[in-house]
């Protein structure tokens, strides 16, 4: 199924020259190039940004159990102390 026939794309240039002329239609055609352009490299760096931040996440399942887990306070050395999760 085609969006547009060759008559409807022959409306649509003659209606682009009439708007903007002659002279104007290359211009607002490089215009129109450039912000897909930036739009398209500005959508790619988001879904990396977000990707990346997926990648460092910790799985749901993992932070309930590390959440229900109590700390404990282990003596290593005399002063020193650190905490561990129970087992």
């Amino acid at each position: 199924m085609r969006l547009l026939s060759p008559g409807s794309l022959l409306l649509v240039t003659v209606f682009a020259v009439l708007l903007f002329g002659g002279k104007r239609l290359p211009d607002a055609a490089r215009a129109l190039g450039r912000s897909l352009r930036i739009l398209k490299s500005e959508g790619k760096a988001l879904r990396r940004e977000f990707d990346s931040g997926r990648e460092g996440a910790v799985p749901v399942a993992e932070a309930a159990r590390s959440a229900a887990e109590p700390e404990r306070v282990v003596k290593s050395a005399p002063g020193a102390s650190r905490t561990d999760r129970a087992a």
